[in-house]
């Protein structure tokens, strides 16, 4: 096994980090079917006259113009991790269909995280020559069209049931349905159990009510950080460390194939931060060259900033870093805006962070038949790149929204766990960190009114204080605790 460094400032913008789009699948599983119609050398039929009496019918319609008339699992059972399966979507135009039409599909777990996508899956969405082969301007009005799309459940899957949605694209617009609930754009079809009892999974979720806070104390003007992968200066080491935890649950799972820890330290420079990743299979898979890889397929960290501090979605930043050390940057209007499906560009991506970033790979990158350890990524964002906050660097005092993930194969973990409230974009479940110096006191809070409650707990570590380098000998005191965080909309992912 060997150790890789991979070092330097950001040089290589490795493109969008698609948001996490909810999808969801019927009640039932799904399998390589018998009873989907074939010609007689095997081929699926596309077209039928009318739909097969055995479908489970929904009434899903599409600006007026294209229904979901049913879907069929074709397989008894459960959709169980690693499982190849088959979902059928039975479609009909109401009418002679306008070109540049795109049908979307995904799989989605219980909490939302994209598993699966699913636009280009089975015989009637395949690309042939980098087109469609059969969409929807095609399509004679009356008909059904069948469309089978064929996949294997990720063996990360892990909660207690997945969904499937659908959806109609032209551009960058989504059709609007109604007769079933939205996911971002995209339409449940149905639901599946995944074999999982459903108090042991990832959905049930930890209470909602608080995010993670950390008192992060400004470095010592003669400290000094090396940006080389390595994380050994005395600063970082005496930095508290938070933990990352599951996205859905906000539970720490010690037997988890993907765990981390992550760090931040700031100064008048920038915001420095860490990451410690497990990982027993490194995987970067991509080519310096490549334009716009999608970082969040494999394994990659990500940093998340909103710098006004009231989550509210508004004007925040998302920073990727991969075991190559390639960099997807983006800055968003606001809540996965703008955003073009299904390849992007997602955000406004023309910004750059001026992140510099070094990642240390403790293994053998892309090499699948060895044991890893995991990574260490370490990187500098300069506050001078993040012109939507109210003020660079924060004053003392200051209160941004950030969350720190891991990423393995679209899923992983997380400081401030989203709980099911949407995807990893969604600002109100983002931590807090408070910007304070070394002896700096928050001012004291108001009295609470006769008979008030104190907050409860939140998970990961509510009011963990994060110290610089050679800190007090008496611990700084706490901050105030956090104010619960806004109730996710109805149709969030």
């Amino acid at each position: 096994m060997k150790r890789r460094v991979v070092r330097g400032a950001q040089s290589v913008r490795a493109g969008a980090f698609a948001a996490v789009m909810g999808v969801s699948l019927l009640a039932g599983a799904v399998g390589c079917s018998r009873s989907d119609p074939t010609t007689e050398t095997g081929v699926p039929v596309i077209v039928l006259d009318e739909a097969p009496k055995d479908i489970k019918a929904r009434e899903i319609e599409f600006d007026g113009k294209i229904r979901v008339l049913g879907v069929k699992m074709n397989q008894g059972g459960v959709l169980r991790a690693g499982r190849r399966v088959s979902f059928t979507i039975y479609w009909q135009a109401k009418e002679k269909l306008e070109p540049g039409l795109k049908m979307l599909a995904a799989l989605l777990d219980d909490a939302g995280e994209r598993l699966v996508d699913l636009d280009d899956a089975g015989p009637l969405r395949e690309l042939r020559d980098g087109k469609p082969a059969h969409p929807p301007d095609t399509w004679i009005p009356g008909k059904v069209y069948v469309d089978q799309l064929t996949f294997t459940v990720p063996k990360n899957v892990k909660t207690w049931r997945v969904k499937i949605v659908a959806g109609i694209a032209k551009g960058e617009e989504k059709l609007k349905a109604t007769g079933t609930e939205p996911h971002d754009g995209l339409y449940l079809v149905g639901t599946s159990g995944t074999g999982i009892k459903r108090g042991r999974d990832s959905s049930a979720p930890s209470d909602d009510s608080v995010v993670p806070e950390v008192r992060l104390d400004r470095l010592d003007a003669k400290a000094k950080i090396k940006i080389d992968g390595k994380l050994d200066e005395e600063a970082w080491k005496e930095t508290s460390q938070v933990k990352l935890v599951n996205i859905a649950t906000g539970k720490f799972e010690r037997k988890a194939a993907l765990q981390g820890r992550a760090r931040l330290l700031w100064s008048k420079e920038g915001l420095y931060v860490g990451f410690d990743v497990g990982d027993k299979d490194v995987v970067g898979g991509f080519k310096a060259t490549d334009k716009d890889p999608h970082l969040w397929t494999k394994d990659t960290v990500e940093i998340m900033i909103d710098p006004d501090g009231d989550g509210d979605n508004q004007d925040y930043y998302e920073i990727q870093i991969n075991p190559q050390n390639l960099v997807f940057d983006s800055h968003f209007d606001k809540y996965n805006e703008p955003k073009t499906e299904p390849d992007g560009p997602f955000g406004n991506q023309a910004w750059s962070s001026g992140v510099k970033s070094a990642v240390v790979v403790d293994g053998t990158l892309d090499k699948s038949d060895d044991k890893d350890s995991g990574y260490t990524v370490e990187a500098l964002i300069p506050w001078k790149s993040l012109s939507k906050a109210k003020k660079t660097p924060p004053a003392l005092g200051d209160t941004w929204r950030i969350n720190l993930y891991a990423i393995q194969e679209n899923s992983g973990v997380a400081w401030s766990p989203i709980l099911g409230k949407g995807n990893l974009h969604f600002a109100p479940r983002f931590g807090k960190v408070l910007f304070a110096e070394k002896d700096w006191k928050p001012a004291e809070p108001v009295a609470a009114a006769s008979g008030a409650t104190p907050s409860p707990a939140a998970p990961n570590g509510v009011n963990a204080v994060v110290q610089a380098a050679k800190p007090p000998a008496s611990a700084a005191p706490a901050a105030p605790a956090p104010a619960a965080p806004a109730a996710a909309p109805a149709s969030s992912k």
